[in-house]
């Protein structure tokens, strides 16, 4: 990767921005410049010799692939392609990029982009996406040192805070963007939390000393700056101290800057602005008239930026007897007024952002509210394009992560980062020290990158000598595949589509809602949280897959007004749709048109990032994870239970016991026996719920404190539910939306309101006085965690949990227990490479070969006998046994059946027909309908795989069942594809068919039903093979989930081509419970059906 020294970065900025005086500094920056523009030419001179395209071929082969993923445009949100990229020698001598690009779809009417001066360095490939400021004249853009300026991959959005920090350090700026969790929360964060929202409350009302100390009161008992406190083990009461230290600078620049009635009362200052032309005089007042927004959210996809805006003001501009209105960003800082370059940028940038809403503000105030000093930062081109420069860089870094060759046998790897810089200084305070190292260490060197300054070689030593080889591979490999799932999951679900996609067409895919407008008054549920409620202005919702607790993000319908505000949905139904949001929006017009798209969460790798590098830390926890995980040190064992079973437990736990099987009471004991870890496998229908939800019941009888965790919240909260009938007190963390409605009133965030919890030491108190906390694993960030450690960790759904993200709770337990089995679903994986490197092995999984840890639960309450051998002769060899005869021998209960049976034989010819009769049978738990003969082949279409025909046979077969007396509700449909789903769906729906849950295996993993019905979709005997029939976890899935019949679809000769699909198939073909369909049979059931109805 090809970047400008990071030292030098610093010195492209202009002088007024850096505010360097000394002539001698300034010859000294002029020379390192000019080097460093020398060091550049060499580079291009090189590159000449070089091709200058990939070859035709390839690059072909990758526009092709992707451009169906492109939206191309002009005009002022322009994306533009890059078809190739030429260095050319001008007329004068000096070295020029030729960019040729396009913003057609369809690759023609191209355009020509010239680079010139430092824009030559821009690391700009043919195949990217870029767009373009300024002026294009016959079809040709000039980019120049004094016009216009380059976006390097827009639609990456990096906070102006990032691309300020990266001026000292690229490096530290790419690692804060990678391994975000990394950045620890600090006493001065809080305080400089506090002293903005302090400050923000009083210029929307009063800067009156007496509403500062009320202010200041109210703010330091909030919940969320309380459990910062708790965090940081910190005095409440020393907290607002040292914010009201600052009251008085406050009252200062208000009584210095605001409601002057001469403007000659102001200070004065030097500001240039660059509408102000040769003006020489830049001597002015400036008087700000009023606070127009307060954390202002502003995502600029036109710069590829994003950020907020402390306080957005009106200022007026008084220079001589002529006075200028202008809106800026005001930034306010808490630290040492050092008016430093980092910080003068911040503003130059948020002045672009502005634009995306406004008029060009041309600069930005900067305000120390230690001292109530301020200082203007104009905004000038120099200092902008030398920032977006910066940011071009940083987009660079963060998009090329991955290095792919171009020799195809040769391994995908992780991209070096921008390089170490030799700053003692900088590294000494940096926290992204450890990472640096970490990651020079396991990837950069292992690469034999020498980039690393000689002057860091033993800082980096210090920082990883804990470490052994098999440490870093495991660090590199899991970096990796991580890198790459998330690259997958970023191309279908970026944030991109809510600027390049109008709401009308988001709509068609469920993921939006547009054309809304606010009804009814906003409503402050508490600070940072408001309800709104929205309707279509004209008609009602349409369909959507958008429900109660989804996650979404806010914007203005209008280009302007991208990401408003992000929140949850509170409510939705046909004609409204309720939203908690961390914006109040009533300060727009009532005439405001809103949407709102469902934010995925699945791109989110901070979390499971941040895990790995923790466990690559010099702790005494993170040492005997790595012990345990990556070197596979055997878990220990005590060896008598009476050492660890408190005397006065015993009769309690003995009782507890009683009600168990055998395999769950070996489970009890193997855990309370552990020393390390313990593995239950939970088969399908064995209790797996039960079991954790009877296991904590022990482990708090004993005294233990328990930390209970899954991957879902549903998963957390069906254990709490069962946990809630026994009296027993928990803690749930978590937002309460998320949480199952029974469970809310256990949340933290209901007992802090129903308590008022209002001081450090009743939040304490609230924490102390809970032995067992449930989260998920994603919620281990929260600052109870920061000060507890548990005796044990449970986790539930082990066994679908990636690894990285399983190890967050793991850290702050001295024992774990994991839950699951590896023969179901694993964690999902969507990028091939990454789960052909083994990123879909779970925890449960890699730490399963030590044997002696591993306790199996194999009686199972769910499945009939015939059922249940379908699962041991495919996967489980035997093992599994029914809990009882009345397990066993269970059958549906259809009480209309007879009469269903006679209706049947009038319509169909019984001999023609015998499978009708059959299928419907209570005392033939399984059969298997071939659809070879009728035939029902598949459709790919754009929405997906689908098989209308077989969908047509579901619902057919659905009608009869609850014809004949069952529930709609006991009747289940599973398909592999979501496009089959739909369509099902919507045959029910025509058919008047209500309640009947209609999904994927993956959401019916640990569910059942009476009923469940599977339709394979896959039909076409020589065509391509699906992925995910291949996987034999997910058919165990699938025929696990019917506790008394199951009925299987799908086309015979075309299955067989699916490893376990062909085993199952011949075992039924064994069992004579496969059953041909005839020719057209779906015709002649169309009619039957048709018939059934008007009856």
């Amino acid at each position: 990767m090809r970047t400008a020294p990071p030292q030098l970065a610093l010195l492209f900025l202009s002088w007024e921005l850096l505010g360097f005086s000394d002539f001698t500094w300034r010859q000294f920056a002029f020379s390192a410049l000019a080097m460093a523009q020398l060091e550049e030419l060499e580079l291009l001179k090189k590159s000449l010799g070089e091709e200058a395209e990939p070859p035709a071929e390839r690059f072909q082969k990758k526009v092709e692939g992707s451009i169906s993923k492109m939206v191309l445009n002009g005009g002022m949100d322009n994306r533009y392609l890059v078809l190739a990229v030429n260095i050319v020698q001008n007329e004068e001598g000096t070295h020029e990029k030729h960019l040729i690009i396009t913003a057609s779809q369809s690759l023609e009417n191209k355009e020509l982009c010239i680079l010139r001066n430092d824009w030559c360095s821009v690391p700009v490939e043919p195949g990217d996406i870029i767009h373009l400021e300024g002026d294009c004249l016959s079809d040709t853009w000039i980019i120049d040192e004094d016009f216009g300026y380059l976006i390097l991959y827009p639609d990456i959005l990096i906070s102006g805070t990032s691309i300020a920090s990266s001026i000292r350090c690229m490096r530290r700026a790419v690692l804060s963007e990678t391994f975000r969790s990394s950045d620890p929360a600090t006493r001065q964060m809080l305080i400089g939390t506090v002293l903005h929202e302090v400050f923000q409350k009083a210029i929307s009302n009063s800067f009156a000393p007496e509403k500062l100390q009320e202010f200041a009161f109210q703010t330091v008992q909030e919940i969320r700056h309380l459990k910062e406190m708790y965090r940081l083990n910190l005095n409440q009461e020393e907290i607002k101290q040292e914010v009201e230290e600052y009251l008085p600078s406050f009252s200062k620049w208000a009584r210095d800057f605001m409601h002057k009635y001469n403007s000659a009362d102001l200070p004065q200052m030097q500001l240039s602005l660059p509408s102000d032309g040769n003006n020489n005089n830049s001597t002015c007042n400036i008087e700000v008239i009023n606070s127009l927004d307060i954390e202002e959210s502003i995502w600029s996809p036109r710069f590829g930026l994003k950020g907020k805006i402390d306080v957005t003001v009106g200022v007026k501009i008084h220079r001589g007897y002529k006075t200028k209105y202008k809106i800026m960003p005001l930034e306010l800082k808490t630290g040492k007024e050092l008016n430093s370059v980092e910080h003068r940028s911040q503003l130059v940038l948020y002045t672009l952002l502005s634009q995306e809403r406004r008029a060009d503000p041309e600069a930005g105030l900067l305000l120390y509210l230690k001292t109530g000093h301020m200082y203007p930062v104009p905004a000038n081109h120099l200092d902008k394009r030398e920032l977006l420069r910066l940011r071009n860089q940083m987009a660079f870094s963060l998009f090329h992560r991955i290095s792919k060759s171009a020799i195809e046998k040769e391994k995908t790897k992780l991209a070096p980062l921008p390089q170490i810089i030799e700053d003692q200084q900088t590294c000494k305070y940096c926290s992204q020290i450890g990472n640096c190292a970490l990651y020079s260490r396991a990837v950069e060197q292992q690469m034999d990158d020498s980039s690393v300054p000689i002057g860091m070689l033993p800082k980096i030593e210090e920082e990883t000598q804990h470490l052994k080889l098999t440490h870093l591979e495991y660090f590199s490999l899991w970096c990796l595949m991580l890198t790459l799932e998330s690259q997958s999951k970023d191309n279908k679900k970026n944030h991109q589509h809510i600027w390049l996609m109008p709401a009308s067409e988001l709509e068609e895919s469920g993921n939006c809602i547009g054309n809304l407008i606010r009804t009814e008054c906003v409503k402050t549920v508490c600070d940072g949280q408001y309800l709104h409620n929205f309707r279509r202005k004209n008609g009602d919702m349409p369909v959507t897959n958008l429900m109660a607790g989804d996650r979404i993000i806010l914007s203005g319908e209008e280009r302007t007004l991208f990401a408003l505000s992000r929140g949850y949905v509170k409510e939705i139904n046909v004609t409204s749709v309720t939203c908690l949001l961390d914006r109040n929006l009533s300060i727009l017009p009532e005439s405001t048109l809103f949407r709102l798209d469902q934010e995925e969460k699945t791109c989110d790798i901070d979390t499971p990032l941040g895990n790995l590098s923790k466990l690559m830390e010099n702790t005494c926890v993170s040492q005997k994870l790595r012990d345990l995980i990556i070197d596979f040190r055997e878990p220990q064992f005590t060896s008598y239970l009476s050492s660890v079973l408190p005397y006065d437990a015993k009769d309690t736990v003995a009782c507890i016991l009683k009600g168990l099987n055998k395999p769950q009471r070996q489970a009890m004991k193997k855990v309370l026996l552990s020393k390390d870890y313990t593995l239950i496998v939970g088969m399908p229908g064995t209790g797996k719920t039960t079991t954790i939800c009877t296991l904590v019941r022990i482990l708090y009888a004993c005294g233990f404190s328990v930390l209970l965790t899954s991957y879902t919240h549903s998963a957390v909260d069906n254990i709490l539910l069962k946990l809630a009938k026994f009296k027993i007190g928990f803690l749930r963390l978590g937002q309460a939306q998320k949480v199952h409605q029974d469970i809310q009133k256990f949340t933290e965030e209901e007992i802090c309101r129903s308590k008022s919890i209002k001081s450090l030491a009743l939040l304490e108190e609230l924490y102390n006085s809970h032995r067992i906390v449930a989260t998920t694993c994603m919620g281990i960030n929260h600052p109870i965690f920061s000060r507890k450690t548990f005796d044990f960790c449970i986790v539930d759904e082990a066994s679908q949990i990636s690894q990285p993200v399983c190890l967050g709770p793991l850290f702050f337990s001295r024992r774990f227990v994991l839950v699951g089995d590896h023969q179901q679903l694993p964690p999902l994986v969507l990028n091939r490479e990454a789960r052909a490197l083994g990123m879909s092995e779970s925890l449960f999984k890699r730490l399963e070969r030590n044997e002696n840890a591993v306790v199996q639960l194999t009686v199972q309450y769910r499945m009939n006998s015939q059922i249940m051998s379908l699962s041991n002769k495919l996967t489980y060899e035997g093992k599994l046994e029914c809990g009882s005869d009345k397990v066993a021998n269970a059958v549906i209960s259809l009480p209309n059946f007879k009469d269903v049976k006679l209706d049947l034989e009038i319509y169909a010819d019984y001999s023609e027909n015998p499978w009708m009769i059959r299928v419907f049978e209570p005392n033939n738990p399984v059969c298997f309908l071939n659809t070879d003969k009728v035939p029902a082949p598949e459709q790919a279409e754009k929405g997906g795989v689908s098989n209308i025909t077989e969908a047509k046979l579901i619902v057919f077969l659905t009608s009869v069942f609850i014809k004949a007396g069952c529930k709609p509700s006991d009747i289940g449909i599973i398909a592999p594809y979501r496009q089959q789903l739909k369509i099902i769906n919507d045959l029910l729906f025509l058919s008047s068919i209500r309640m009947v849950e209609v999904n994927t295996v993956d959401k019916y993993q640990g569910r059942d039903k009476s009923i469940i019905l599977v339709s394979f979709v896959r039909s076409n005997k020589d065509g391509p093979l699906g992925e995910l029939l291949k996987d034999w976890r997910r058919l165990n899935v699938a025929i696990t989930r019917a506790k008394h019949k199951l009925i299987l679809l799908g086309c015979v000769p075309s299955l067989n081509r699916y490893p376990p699909l062909g085993k199952l198939l011949h075992h039924l073909n064994s069992e004579k419970l496969i059953m041909d369909l005839p020719s057209e049979e779906h015709e002649s059931l169309c009619r039957v059906l048709g018939d059934f109805q008007r009856r």
